[in-house]
This record gives C-alpha cells, structure tokens and sequence, in this order.
C-alpha cells in the first residue's frame, strides 16, 4: 500500500473512530414527549415567528436595574422560576398575603397582595406586614396555557356542582372577579353580577392570560407596562418599563405552548392506573377531557385536549387552609391543577417533587395524601388501594 493509500485510509479509521465516540459520549435529543417547552402544532410562518419573539422575552430576557428591575422584586427573568416551562422549585415559591375573605385585599397598601422579597442595592426588601395572614405559591408550569383560556364559561359552569346535587361530595365552583381595566372579556363570557369566571392561578384569580402576563411583571419583577404603569414600590404611575409588543408577544408564547403529551399509553400498568383513576373519582374534579371555543389561532380552535382539570375552585380542607385567598374563593379553596405535565415536573424542580399549592407534597402519594374537604372520599379510596393497584395508578399519573 502507497503511503499516500495509507494516510487516507488512517485518516478515515481515525474519522469513524471519532463518530463513534461522539455517539456514546453525546445524548440523543430527548423525545417530544420528555419536553414540555415547544410550540403547538400546527402554527402558520408568522405565528411561529411571533412564538419565537415571545419565548426570547420570557426565556433569555434578564432585567437589571437598568432595565426597570425592582426596586423591590422577586425575580429577574420569567424563565427563572419556570425552567423549560415546567413547575417552580421551593428557591423560586412566591408568598402572597393580605386577604382573608371575598371583601378583598386590606393590605394593598402596604405591598400587599405579593411579598417583593428582594431588592436592589440602595433599597429594603419587603416584610409581611404584622397582622396579614399569607400563603405560598409555587410557579406552575406554563404549557398547554392557550388551551385553557379558550375553554368556554358554559362548560366550566357545566362542571360547577355548588350545591352538590349529584351526592357526590364534591361542588365545584369558579371564582368570579371584576375585570381589570385592560383586559377584554371573551366573546363566550358569562358574567354574574358584574363579575366574570377567572381561570388561572393557584387561587383562580387572574382573568386570563393577559392579566397574568402583566401581573407577573409587575409583581414578580418590578416591570411595568402600558397596561399597569403602578410601580410597585411607590405605587404611582411611571414610564411603561416593557414595551406594549413585548407583552403581546409573551402573551401569545403562552398561548401556543404545546400541551403535555401523555407517554407510555400502551403500558398496560398505565391502563390500569387510568381506570383506577376514574374509580374513586378522581376525575370527579381532574376533569380528563376539555374542548376549546373558536380562536384565531387556527391550532387552538374547537378541538378536544386532556389537561385533568375543571378549572374551579374546591374546598380541600383544614390540612390545605393557609387563611389567606384571592378573589371570591374561601381560603380553604384551591383551583383544580392541571396534572398533564405531572411526571415530567422533577425535570424542572431539582429532581424531585415539589407538589401542591406551596410543594409541601415531596411525592405524588403525599400530595394524595394531604387532600381533604371534598377530596377526603377519593383519599380514602386510595389508601384503601392494595400495592400494585397504588403503583397501576402512580404510574397512570407519571404518564401525564
């Protein structure tokens, strides 16, 4: 053989031996169904172009006195306490405190109803306020937000059982609220009283996905906007420290985030755990299947999706009774989370659970567990579960 011959042949021995390496040393790219951040299928080129603009804002943006941070905040990015858009850690658990009943807020004037327990040089963060009852929050995760907007008042009402008439202890109910002064009602709205059925948050208080964008902002980072130009430290209005299409665009990254995609759904331990899950009525208030109204966003609009919610409010007990609320519910009440996304949540909370309202639950068994009030009948069911029916139905649930 040539020494010419030789050379490339060591040269393409040396080529493959590299590629090799880098396949056993480089990860493969996770599957779609181990991520929770990515858009909704299905979205034209400049709904796609408008998605990337939003997830720049909400994932890479850091803000910096300089910027408008604080002066008193919580965090300095939105992606900092919803890592790859899925649930917050203890690190990143906000407090809010101040209201005890439906009459509101009586803290507001002293920071209330969110503790900005950070601050920038030169400034004091804040302290509760002597007297003010609080709660913890956990950041939940952010995917599958656009379908939830769109599910009409109609069907959440459908899903409300205030008084119970079906016998089977639970009675749902949403919460209403007074619309802020930048948010539109959607077109299905059904208001009470002058009130309007809020959807998110931990209590059910924000309206939709716009006055949760805003609030966030304001309230988590100090920003604010041309929709809340209230500082949150002086508490007069300033200059708008985030341009109106910046909002928008995070607006509309958070509306056509995919939904959760289940995995393993051929397993039959995972089938089981489904029927299992229907049996003692955990689906009495994790509600499998929704639908969305019209949108235009083509990808939303009228089609069926599995968040295991109602989106109402629910008396969950003395256990799960913080002493503090936000809008119409009763401090022992707590909105219906989703559980799409559930077994992927120790991927953003540190490898471990971090679960209910305030991640006092370290399991999904103890979170089933600390429920009572109208889940006390599905909690008992549970413990009543011999071992393999218990891990057919945790199985069941880390498949969300």
């Amino acid at each position: 053989m040539s020494t010419r011959l030789l050379l490339i042949f060591s040269f393409i021995l040396c080529l493959v031996t590299l590629m090799v390496a880098c396949q056993k040393i480089m990860p493969s790219a996770p599957a779609e169904d181990e991520l929770l951040d990515g858009p909704v299928e299905g979205l034209t080129y400049e709904q796609s172009q408008r998605f990337l603009l939003g997830d720049v804002a909400f994932n890479d943006e850091i803000f910096t006195p300089e910027k408008g941070l604080g002066p008193v905040f919580v965090a300095t990015s939105c992606g900092s306490c919803h890592a790859g858009d899925g649930k917050g850690h203890p690190f990143t658990t906000l407090t809010r405190f101040g209201q005890t009943d439906e009459t509101g807020n009586k803290f507001l004037h002293q920071g209330g109803p969110q503790l900005q327990n950070r601050a920038i040089p030169g400034y004091k963060p804040e302290q509760i306020p002597a007297g003010a009852t609080f709660s913890k929050f956990t950041p939940p995760a952010n995917t599958g937000l656009g379908f939830l907007e769109l599910v009409s008042d109609a069907d959440i009402l459908a899903m409300a059982d205030p008084n119970d008439e079906d016998n089977d202890g639970i009675s749902g109910v949403p919460n209403y609220g007074h619309l802020v002064g930048y948010v539109v009602p959607l077109a299905n709205a059904i208001p009470k009283g002058g009130k309007y059925i809020h959807r998110f948050g931990k209590k059910g208080a924000a309206y939709n996905l716009l006055h949760q964008t805003v609030n966030a902002y304001n309230q988590d980072i100090g920003i604010t906007s041309s929709y809340d130009p209230i500082d949150v430290y002086t508490n007069l209005a300033i200059d708008p420290e985030i341009s109106t299409q910046k909002v928008n665009d995070v607006v509309f990254y958070l509306q056509t985030l995919k939904a959760p995609i289940q995995r393993n759904q051929n397993d039959p331990a995972v089938q089981r755990g489904s029927l299992i899950f229907n049996q003692i009525n955990c689906a009495g208030c994790h509600k499998p299947t929704l639908k969305t109204g019209s949108s235009p966003v083509a990808a939303l609009s009228n089609t069926e999706f599995h968040p295991y919610t109602d989106l109402l409010l629910h008396d969950m007990g003395p256990g799960l009774d913080d002493g503090y609320t936000e809008g119409s519910a009763k401090t022992y009440e707590w909105r219906t989370p989703p559980l799409w996304g559930l077994g992927l949540s120790t991927n953003s909370q540190g490898g471990q659970y971090h679960l209910l309202h305030d991640g006092r639950a370290k399991s999904i068994e103890e979170a089933i567990q600390l429920h009572g009030g109208e889940a006390t009948a599905s909690r008992n069911k549970f413990t009543q579960l011999s071992g393999n029916e218990k891990n057919d139905l945790l199985k069941f649930l880390k498949s969300l």
